[in-house]
């Protein structure tokens, strides 16, 4: 039986789908940016019946079988990736000011991507998981090659095609040899039968490709290297959205398989895990040092901060006791806090790039001479990812050290040095792009005249929104943590 209360906001962005790429059907070729205005109110009406259900008394609602369910956890997640997408949009709308032609496709692909999210986060089977995952990645192959006359965009577009599909492949493996061994597709089944199976080398084998298949979409080493390319030869609006939604995707799947599917095997998931954060934090940072491009500089910082939202993961696996909760909360937090802070890190590099003409960080030198505001807006994004109190990005790195250090042993207490050690490395790269910024002089051919067009209002209004959120989440972080507190309701079963 539905119920078309708990469904109402995926029905929503769905009707905003096809309601996008109707209008663009009739509109003028001059006209043709309003498909982002419908799809803009599309997303704002998800929101209603999300808060609706949120102020229901009923926090679970549970459709077919078992196999989707909307909890507190769910809404969360919803909400999340709906203002994602409204704020993608936002950037897109002055990205692609020029494009008269394929603007409604394009929204069209976006909103698709992220109603997969929206389906990943109700999902409580492996079918439902995996057809919410590839409706994420389906899209986001075409987007990552919107540039069609750009090599570097068809380049960027099948990289990341052929590594999706390889994950793809590994990932539905995985998942049919779990079935194969407990006999069920529901997180709850595969959890229960989990006791009897958790010794037999089939099942370990698919546990462990399972997570390699969500290695890839998070981006995590060593299956990171799809990622710097794709995030350089995509537009930027794409390459946020790939390194936000896309990524948080891959963490709502893992958070889901790990914490309530494989909730009884952690002594198989955990060590694994632990590899992964380590790897991706050290390589992460350590090849972010060497970059000259501002993109690829954050493609390699994304990595190292899926180094940092693993930790949590890897704590609970490693240690005794109560600790599933705790670091399922981390995680959830460190995930919506880094959305804040990536979305607003790219939303000021689309107008660094369009002021200056150029992606390189040494051209962006004296940038504070000449536009003050935008180099303000930088400091404040870039140093909240560097985790800088009182910016949001102190309380992600705060509750992820907590969750490790909550119920610590030998290997934990490793893994908190290499974070630590790994967060002051990122401190110095974002710190030499705000230097760069406010100290360097400004290269010759930059001509320190105001910008004519200034900033385009759609994107002053993603500007404004994320700048609010970075500060207002890092001096009352209770805003974040509350909403994490959902996790309770499904970590450990």
């Amino acid at each position: 039986m539905f119920d078309y209360h708990a469904l109402a906001p995926d029905f929503i962005v769905a009707a905003t789908v096809l309601a996008v790429l109707g209008a663009d059907l009739f509109l003028p070729e001059d006209r043709k940016w309003l498909s982002a205005v419908v799809g803009i109110v599309g997303l704002t009406a998800a929101l209603i019946p999300i808060f609706t259900l949120a102020a229901s008394n009923d926090s679970v609602r549970s459709m077919m079988d078992g196999s989707y369910v909307v909890d507190d956890f769910a809404l969360v997640l919803k909400a999340f990736f709906v203002l994602t997408g409204y704020v993608v949009l936002l950037m897109s709308v002055a990205y692609l000011e020029g494009d008269r032609y394929y603007q409604g496709e394009y929204y069209f692909l976006v909103i698709a991507s992220l109603l997969g999210g929206m389906v990943m986060a109700s999902s409580r089977d492996l079918v439902t998981l995996f057809v919410g995952l590839e409706l994420v990645s389906g899209p986001a192959f075409l987007l990552a090659g919107w540039r069609k006359a750009d090599e570097r965009s068809n380049e960027a577009a099948l990289k990341f095609f052929i590594i999706g599909v390889l994950s793809a492949a590994i990932l539905l493996y995985g998942m049919s040899l779990v079935y194969g061994m407990t006999g069920s597709l529901s997180f709850d089944g595969i959890r229960e039968a989990s006791a009897s199976v958790a010794e037999e080398p089939v099942f370990v084998l698919g546990i462990l490709l399972v997570l390699v298949g969500f290695g890839f979409k998070v981006s995590a080493v060593p299956f990171h290297f799809w990622a710097p390319d794709t995030y350089e030869g995509a537009p930027t609006p794409v390459t946020a959205y790939l390194s936000v939604g896309s990524k948080a995707a891959g963490f709502v799947g893992m958070l889901l398989v790990s914490y309530v599917a494989f909730a009884g095997a952690p002594d198989i998931w955990g060590p694994a895990l632990w590899i992964l954060a380590a790897l991706s934090m050290i390589v992460g940072n350590l090849i972010a040092l060497r970059q000259e491009n501002i993109v690829r500089l954050l493609a390699y910082s994304s990595i190292a901060h899926a180094g940092f939202m693993l930790v949590p993961f890897a704590a609970a696996g490693l240690v005794e006791g109560d600790s599933l909760n705790v670091a399922f909360e981390a995680t959830l937090s460190y995930v919506i806090i880094y959305g804040i802070m990536n979305l607003g890190a790219f939303a000021v590099v689309i107008a660094a790039a369009r002021r200056t003409g150029s992606g390189r960080i040494s051209d962006w030198a004296g940038l504070g001479s000449y536009a003050p505001g935008l180099s303000i807006l930088l400091t404040l994004f870039f140093f909240s990812l560097a985790g800088i109190p009182p910016l949001a990005g102190w309380y992600a790195k705060f509750v992820m050290f907590l969750a490790v250090l909550q119920n610590a042993n030998g290997w934990t207490i490793v893994l908190a040095a290499i974070a630590a050690i790994n967060a002051v490395v990122a401190l110095y790269y974002y710190a030499r792009v705000v230097q760069s910024v406010w100290m360097d002089p400004a290269p010759a051919e930059i001509a320190p005249d105001p910008d004519p067009r200034g900033v385009a209002p759609s994107l002053a209004l993603a500007f404004g929104m994320l700048a609010v959120a970075v500060v207002l989440v890092g001096v009352y972080p209770d805003a974040i943590g509350r909403f994490a507190k959902a996790a309770s309701l499904i970590a450990g079963g």
